[in-house]
């Protein structure tokens, strides 16, 4: 786990490469790669790679990086972990290829060098690189299926530059701060910048699943590789043809499925220990290590004063789960007093406005005082399992408003009769939309996951913004782009749309974030793309069998009852009550939008955006 970056003076009229603005990216992200520090620099002086490392396979300076084939003519820079590299490398051994290093890294040059950009259809694991290719005088970037690890980049027309974090692209000084309306919008509907959009003009995201080819004529458009709506879209085919299946199969072969998936994310140089909170999915993953051969396994959960005894303390229950796996659990208290020491930091971290990742960021502080550099999250489980209410509630939505959401003016009517009643009974925004968007899938989703509705904005942003902001964005159109055919399951258009929405834009980025500024790399299992294939698949033949229920039941030791039977809380942070005592965004909160039980969230995304 690293942080990347890179300049292609393309044009041939532009400034060959400034090192100055190379090393200046690079060592913005110092925290990503403590062990090492490396820059490589063309003989023209027109391609430049840097490299922040932190080193977990192959702990040597044969390891370190940006790394160069034998040959000379492919040089690669590389962030995240490739989990069947051993695979790929003998593979690649038996049609002659020779390795000076035990590096996943080498393995993407040779693969390269063997299957061209095809290579990432073979690729297993979170990744994003670059691949500068002197013979063919290409600049060859890809990003790891479900967008884990992120990329963004800036294309002038002469210079094209890239980084793992948008504030290093920044900090390298050759790129406008203009801002985005698209990405202000965008941050203000969902609670955080969706991709492709950044706060600012000048920087997009590569999205995830995608590759980017930047030659002599500049960056072409992304391609993408792989989809996760079409996963769902060809499970559900192959189920309609295959018919239905015992829920012992099924049973089986999502097992068969968590434990492949827990196996190849252990592979490491260094130890993997695990957060584990009183759910379901951390602690089937804890449960799974063990299965897959991990015999020591470093826990750690964190506790807060303020849910002592109450509902939402995790502590115990993550004991009772560590004992029964027999860890060694730690539990680390969080106070009020260390969030708000803390805060400038987060803040300094956090590399684009969002409402969460505060949780990540104490857990992966506990994690690095115990010495680790890796730690297997259970992020992803709900996404694949349908934990959420958003399974349940956007298909009833879009079952009971299908047809008066499609008569012509009834909707937004009855949102502007209802929301001077709203305001004064302090009715939530989101409600009085539902007749106005609910009827399909994306308007539903919409409302469901919505921070701020889109009438709510010109209070926000100013009206000539939030305008040019929502037409950019176009939110709605890009929630349908996500589906899957309309023939598709409702369990697989909503998990199709949590994943590529929310835990991509949201939950992994602030995973990423928030671990990284702790030089903490987060392993998540559950969400992985042969897990996936293999679970929508089993979710096509047998739906009624596929749920956490079955999540829950995969260690060979089942997870004790009381986890199992748990009401879902998730894993929170007290941060409501602290925000609320250190009254942050609560003067901005009652000026734009009123006194009236404005919920924490808001008031910290208003206090974010005016950080």
């Amino acid at each position: 786990m690293c942080g990347i970056n890179g300049i292609f003076a393309f044009h041939y009229a532009s400034n060959p490469v400034d090192r100055g603005e190379l090393i200046r990216t690079r060592d913005h992200m110092a925290v990503r790669g403590p062990d090492g520090a490396g820059a490589w620099l063309s003989e023209d002086g027109r391609v430049a790679l840097g490299h922040r490392r932190l080193s977990i396979i192959d702990l040597t300076d044969a390891g370190a990086q940006p790394m160069a084939s034998a040959d000379g003519r492919l040089v690669v820079t590389f962030n995240g972990e490739i989990y069947n590299f051993r695979a790929l490398r003998e593979a690649l051994e038996t049609k002659g290829h020779v390795f000076a290093s035990h590096s996943d890294t080498e393995v993407l040059l040779h693969l390269y060098a063997s299957k061209g950009e095809a290579m990432v259809h073979d690729l297993r694991g979170m990744f994003t690189f670059a691949i500068w290719d002197s013979v063919r005088q290409v600049l060859f970037l890809a990003r790891d299926p479900y967008g884990i690890k992120p990329l963004y980049y800036a294309d002038d027309g002469w210079t094209f530059r890239f980084a793992s974090q948008v504030k290093a692209l920044l900090a390298g000084g050759g790129i406008s701060r203009d801002p985005d309306p698209a990405g202000q919008t965008g941050f203000y509907l969902w609670g955080s910048v969706p991709e492709p959009f950044t706060t600012y003009e000048a920087i997009r995201a590569l999205p995830a699943g995608c590759t980017l080819v930047v030659d002599r004529i500049g960056a072409h458009e992304p391609r993408r590789y792989h989809s996760i709506a079409d996963v769902y879209r060809d499970a559900d085919a192959r189920a309609h043809q295959q018919g239905r299946r015992s829920a012992e199969d099924v049973r089986a072969d999502v097992r068969a499925a968590l434990v492949d998936s827990v196996r190849h994310h252990m592979v490491a140089d260094v130890p993997v220990g695990a957060f584990l909170s009183a759910g379901i999915d951390s602690g089937a993953l804890v449960g799974l290590m063990r299965d897959a051969g991990q015999q020591d396994v470093q826990t750690v959960t964190l506790a807060f004063e303020e849910f002592r005894g109450r509902s939402e303390d995790e502590a115990p229950l993550a004991a009772s789960v560590a004992r029964t796996y027999g860890t060694r659990h730690t539990t680390r208290v969080v106070t009020e007093g260390e969030f708000q020491s803390d805060l400038p930091r987060i803040l300094e971290a956090m590399d684009q406005p969002t409402i969460d990742g505060i949780n990540t960021w104490f857990v992966a502080k506990a994690a690095r005082e115990l010495g680790l550099k890796v730690a297997i999250s259970g992020l992803g489980g709900d996404e694949l399992f349908g934990g959420y209410p958003s399974f349940r509630d956007v298909p009833r939505w879009v079952r009971w408003l299908a047809i008066p959401s499609r008569v012509p003016g009834l909707g937004p009517f009855a949102r502007r009769l209802a929301q001077p009643l709203g305001a004064v009974m302090g009715f939530n925004p989101k409600a009085m939309g539902l007749l106005e968007y609910g009827g399909r899938y994306s308007g539903a989703y919409l409302v469901r996951r919505g921070l701020f509705m889109p009438w709510e904005l010109g209070q926000l942003l100013g009206p000539d913004v939030a305008r040019r902001g929502l037409r950019r964005l176009a939110p709605l159109a890009r929630v349908e782009a996500e589906l899957p055919p309309p023939s598709s399951s409702a369990h697989a258009k909503v998990a199709t749309l949590e994943a590529a929405l929310y835990m991509r834009n949201q939950l992994l980025r602030d995973t990423d974030w928030a671990s990284m500024a702790h030089a903490l790399e987060v392993r998540v299992p559950l969400v992985d793309s042969a897990l996936l294939q293999a679970v929508a698949t089993a979710q096509g033949a047998a739906p009624a069998h596929v749920s956490k229920r079955l999540l829950a039941e995969s260690p060979r030791e089942p997870l004790p009852a009381a986890v199992r039977e748990r009401a879902k809380t998730g894993f929170t942070t007290p941060i409501a009550r602290w925000i609320s005592d250190a009254q942050l965004g609560a003067q901005a909160g009652r000026q734009r939008l009123g006194p009236k039980r404005v919920h924490w969230s808001r008031q910290w995304a208003e206090c974010l955006a005016a950080s």
